[in-house]
């Protein structure tokens, strides 16, 4: 794995090289764009690529692909949703999903879709509110700014609209993002897991690869199919060997401008936690699963979750540890330091940045366990902990003017808090058990068993028996529960007696002061530092330079293009006769009998999944992939080994993103899976 991952690091990463970027929409590379790949978009085409491209809230993102509201993504991004709307006699995410009418669509408990409207350029108006102050006061002014300009954003929308601040360039540009909100997503086809995610986690991160990661949601507004004047036209042939394409998704996080103290702590210390808590998680949900198909339905897509992760962050650690990027990451800093150097002004001004970082870093590091488990919430893993936590914050930031409350409770986000913690999704008390005397458990071990929080919270019990006692206790997985203590304010949540409003309230002081501590020393220090070194950057590089990943809509360009590995060529292309031939008939190479039964009826040499040089990274998940005329020609649901170092540099040589083909999507939705009314909305034969 280290050799493939060192050679996907770019070693000069400061200027974009061939198809590198994840470019904002407002700022594309079009010059570049015309001199790599003899074409560029123009005002036109980026406006309904926006306007066509979705994000799922829960973290993924899709596409518009008819005017009747029909969204695509991939599988493992409904999951959740698969999984809610199963019960113990029906397993969709085994068997699969499929609604032929409108009246059989089913509704996703917990689920949001956005549509990325508009991008406001407020960069001065936060410069200006946060300038000459530090620390808490910064926070402070910023957090204020950032509510007063949302609100205004929303305005009298937020049931249908949101806007969110968005920190570009580490706080060199800030732009706020207006979203339209579709609260009414529904189930219209998921294929069975087993050929969602055929091959399972050995094939992860890997190609050739065989899978129908695909899934189709359709949005709804006054409990119809919502129109959308701007969607993707799926191709049935897909793309060619060396055809550009193009996505518009939305990577989660990337830390190429990283100083070299936040890549350190990262690697020592940050990384290595993450995978040991994920390793032992690993452990607790499969155990869990094995008691049964129930249980094994229940934690499926949290499994995926976990093994996923672990598996990406392991891929980063091993991309850190390798003295390759780190000295071409020291030497891009000492650069960039010599620069500001050299001229009085800028050293008076930013010179210090750096080392307010470095210790702002070690600060973190002091600060990191107790605020990870009480504030960030992993000492309670559980859903009925999440929604305490979420009602008796609520409760408080409410009652305070919208510029002086916590950001997540701001005016203009209420609409989407209120709706996560009103969710009608099931919630299962004996897997809640499990997650919760876990999570317990290693509260205990990391801040040992006499810290004062923890004999509070544990006092006589065991991490088991207080689990249990307060899962039992509690009726807050009751949706008409939790909304009577919303709309019952701080009066509510104080007369409870449910032992999770108890506990929550109980820890809250402790994660607001620790928060506030690290907000002031940490990350008001990091933010207004990499402010100063953003100015330097620019002033270095001018516009040539995208900024790091933020889960917002980002447009790359690449093109179909396989690679070589060891000495051999990587084909870009597989088939479906090659899905067949992967297949042992044992999980996790065990393709479902609906592809036995249509085998006879398929086109074996059509294209099946493929890759390309469009630079991604996790949130990616469902990003279409589109050629030059505005079709959807792939849907990307992973990336290749070597691209498990994306997250601190690009090799166009050997990053690749993998897609499933258009023509295999239809191909399957119409001879596998009998789905003709979806394939033909999907074709744009349906207006």
């Amino acid at each position: 794995m280290k050799k493939k991952i060192v050679l996907a690091l770019l070693l000069a990463p400061l200027l974009a090289g061939a198809a590198e970027g994840m470019w904002t929409f407002d700022r594309p590379p079009l010059e570049r764009m015309k001199k790599e790949i003899g074409w560029a978009p123009d005002a036109t085409w980026l406006a309904h690529t926006m306007q066509s491209s979705a994000r799922l809230a829960l973290g993924c993102s899709g596409s518009f692909v008819s005017p009747n509201g029909l969204v695509l993504s991939n599988h493992h991004c409904a999951a959740h949703c698969v999984e809610q709307i199963s019960n113990a006699k029906t397993n969709y995410m085994a068997s699969g999903f499929l609604a032929q009418t409108a009246a059989e669509e089913q509704r996703c408990p917990a689920m949001e879709v956005n549509r990325l409207d508009s991008i406001i350029d407020v960069t001065e108006s936060m410069h200006n509110a946060t300038a000459g102050l530090e620390g808490e006061a910064f926070t402070k002014a910023k957090n204020a700014q950032t509510a007063k300009l949302a609100a205004a954003c929303v305005g009298k929308e937020a049931d249908k609209a949101r806007c969110d601040m968005v920190s570009l360039y580490q706080g060199g540009k800030y732009n706020l993002y207006r979203y339209h909100r579709f609260q009414d997503v529904r189930l219209v086809f998921a294929p069975e897991q087993s050929v969602a995610f055929f091959g399972g986690d050995p094939d992860n991160f890997n190609f050739p690869r065989y899978d129908l990661d695909m899934s189709l949601l359709r949005v709804y507004e006054d409990g119809k199919p919502a129109p959308v004047s701007a969607y993707f036209p799926v191709s049935s042939i897909g793309p060619a060997e060396g055809e550009a394409v193009f996505t518009a998704g939305h990577p989660g996080s990337t830390q190429r401008a990283y100083t070299m103290a936040r890549l350190l702590a990262l690697r020592d210390h940050i990384l290595p936690d993450r995978l040991i808590r994920l390793a032992e998680y690993r452990g607790v949900l499969t155990q869990y699963r094995a008691l049964g198909a129930e249980q094994s339905r229940k934690a499926g897509s949290e499994l995926f979750y976990v093994e996923n992760s672990f598996k990406a962050l392991s891929g980063q650690r091993e991309a850190l540890i390798e003295p390759g990027l780190m000295d071409a990451k020291l030497a891009e800093e000492t650069a960039l330091r010599h620069f500001v150097a050299a001229k009085p002004a800028t050293r008076a001004s930013t010179g210090g940045a750096w080392d307010a970082i470095a210790h702002a870093v070690k600060v973190s590091n002091e600060l990191h366990e107790p605020l990870a488990q009480f504030e960030h919430g992993l000492a309670f893993d559980s859903e009925y902990a999440k929604f305490a936590t979420t009602l008796v914050r609520a409760a408080a930031e409410r009652a305070k003017p919208d510029g002086e409350r916590l950001p997540e409770f701001a005016e203009a986000r209420l609409p989407q808090v209120q709706a996560g913690v009103l969710s009608p999704a099931p919630v299962y008390p004996d897997f809640e058990k499990v997650k919760l005397a876990w999570s317990l458990t290693k509260m205990r071990e990391k801040l040992g068993a006499s810290n004062l929080q923890v004999v509070r919270i544990l006092g006589k019990d065991s991490p088991q028996q207080l689990a249990a006692r307060l899962i039992d206790g509690t009726k807050l997985g009751a949706p008409t529960v939790r909304r009577q203590l919303w709309e019952g304010g701080m009066a509510a949540i104080l007369q409870s007696d449910d032992p999770f409003i108890k506990l929550a309230l109980q820890i809250d002081p402790v994660a607001r002061a620790l928060r506030k501590d690290f907000e002031a020393r940490v990350e008001s220090v990091i933010m207004k530092s990499d402010e100063k070194i953003a100015a330097a950057r620019f002033a270095m590089l001018g516009t040539s330079i995208y900024p790091d990943a933020t889960f917002t809509l980002r447009l790359s360009y690449g093109e179909v293009k396989g690679w070589k590995e060891g000495g051999k060529d990587v084909a870009p292309f597989t088939d479906f006769g090659g899905a067949f031939a992967h297949a042992t008939g044992a999980d996790p190479f065990e393709l479902p009998p609906t592809w036995y039964q249509a085998k006879d009826k398929l086109d074996l040499s059509m294209p099946l999944n493929f890759v390309s040089t469009n630079d991604i990274i996790g949130g990616n998940s469902g990003s279409p992939v589109v050629n030059r005329k505005g079709e959807l020609v792939g849907l990307i649901f992973d990336g290749n080994l070597p691209s498990l170092g994306g997250a601190f540099g690009f090799d166009a040589s050997v990053n690749r993103a993998v897609s499933v083909d258009s023509a295999a999507l239809l191909e399957a939705l119409d001879r596998i899976y009998g789905a003709h009314a979806a394939a033909t909305e999907m074709r744009g034969d349906r207006h």
